[in-house]
């Protein structure tokens, strides 16, 4: 599909998370059940031009409470997406090259990942960079432990550690790096947001901040429609932006059909 690099991280990531039979096929399970719920919602969003849900209080007791179908399809279907969708691999290949290779380079430190989900992108951090240690900050639980098994898989666990919270009303302290992978667009104000994540990145931090563009999944309430929109909020926030990348998920069927993309910025 994407390489042999591709193929060999994939079996890893099954062979470590998904240890047996029964574990891969209710992770397979979960995935279909995942993509085809994200079929059907952008099948919709083509003919809206706008997402399903517009507050969080409409996908929170659906998705994030909800343990059964975070632990059954949401997380092992996000987790598999980033080696069967291309745009998320190619985001996940673009994070160790623009982003775990400086920090690599800098000795002990501490990041924190902001909407940990699966796991993967602190698991490629930790990987990557063995003398730094993560915080990883979630609002679900269901992610904060499957997040823990996943690093554990990994045999990084002496150096992450989870939180449940919510940093817009409850801050960590400033670090000198930051992860936060898609989150912004699951979010009725990323402005806020974004104002938040610039405090507690300290100067001269860099950050990895990524979104999904047109990408109607059951949990996306703000819709980005281009990466300067993120730009332009990135910079009204106070970030500088370094580089950046976009991946789109398929090649659009004919001019002015909206396709899922994601927009990832190193930004200081």
């Amino acid at each position: 599909m994407l390489g042999e690099r591709w193929a060999k991280d994939f079996d890893e990531t099954i062979s470590r998370t998904l240890e047996s039979a029964g574990d891969l096929a209710g992770a397979v399970a979960g995935y279909s059940r995942f993509a085809l719920e994200a079929l059907r919602l952008q099948a919709k969003f083509e003919l809206d031009r706008a997402y399903a849900h517009r507050t969080y209080a409409q996908v929170a007791a659906t998705v994030y409470a909800n343990d059964d179908y975070m632990n059954t399809c949401y997380l092992p279907g996000l987790l598999l997406s980033h080696y069967l969708w291309p745009h998320h691999y190619r985001q996940l290949r673009y994070f160790d090259d623009a982003f775990v290779k400086e920090v690599s380079r800098v000795g002990p430190a501490l990041y924190y990942e902001i909407g940990v989900g699966t796991g993967i992108y602190s698991r490629r951090i930790l990987g990557g960079a063995p003398e730094i240690s993560g915080v990883a900050i979630d609002i679900s639980s269901a992610s904060a432990s499957f997040a823990e098994r996943h690093i554990q898989a990994f045999g990084a666990s002496d150096r992450f550690e989870v939180q449940v919270r919510d940093i817009v009303r409850d801050p960590p302290e400033p670090v000198n790096y930051l992860v936060c992978v898609e989150v912004l667009e699951h979010l009725e104000d990323p402005v806020e947001f974004l104002r938040v994540l610039r405090t507690i990145l300290r100067p001269p931090g860099r950050a990895f901040i990524a979104t999904a563009l047109n990408a109607a999944n059951a949990d996306h309430i703000y819709l980005y429609r281009a990466p300067d929109e993120v730009a332009a909020q990135l910079t009204a926030c106070g970030f500088v932006i370094e580089q950046y990348a976009v991946a789109s998920a398929v090649v659009p069927r004919r001019p002015g059909i909206p396709v899922p993309e994601v927009v990832a910025f190193v930004v200081t």
